[in-house]
């Protein structure tokens, strides 16, 4: 059997000129286009604000990591979660008189408690689990099909 060696380390991005990137070359390359730019159209005193303006930003994004992320990727995100945050709050709002009731309700005794049946499952049940699973549902377990059925009674 033929042995394949398997790439590691896939996110190490190829360097160039020493300890320089691809992407951090074609960055800065980008940057100094616009700051040549700016030096053909604008007056100096505007050139030197906005060419260091452009020269911040340029060496953020192509050197700048927050948590292993480019600065670029991170920005994405935090706009993104701005934008759409996955934690939804529910801000219910409680009245004087629902607080008022609340309080004044008598406590309800509690019932006798109810035993909880713990069904063992042993292997052959795990295995025929597993095998419904796989086939996708295709195989019908006698066992586990019958139990299925008297728990929804």
């Amino acid at each position: 059997m033929e042995q394949i060696t398997v790439p590691q380390f896939l996110d190490v991005e190829d360097r160039i000129i020493g300890p320089i990137t691809v992407r951090q070359f074609i960055e800065m390359v980008i940057g100094g286009i616009i700051i040549f730019i700016f030096y053909k159209i604008f007056d100096f005193s505007l050139f030197v604000v906005s060419g260091l303006l452009v020269l911040v930003i340029t060496v953020t994004f192509a050197f700048i990591k927050i948590n292993g992320q480019h600065f670029h990727n991170f920005l994405l995100n935090f706009i993104t979660t701005i934008k759409n945050p996955k934690l939804k709050i529910w801000r219910k709002t409680i009245s004087e008189a629902d607080i008022k009731m609340s309080l004044k309700k008598p406590k309800e005794e509690k019932g006798p408690e109810v035993a909880v049946r713990k069904k063992i499952i042993n292997a052959s049940n795990l295995s025929e689990l597993a095998l419904i699973v796989d086939t996708g549902g295709v195989y019908q377990g006698e066992g586990v099909i019958n139990h299925v059925n008297n728990l929804k009674k």
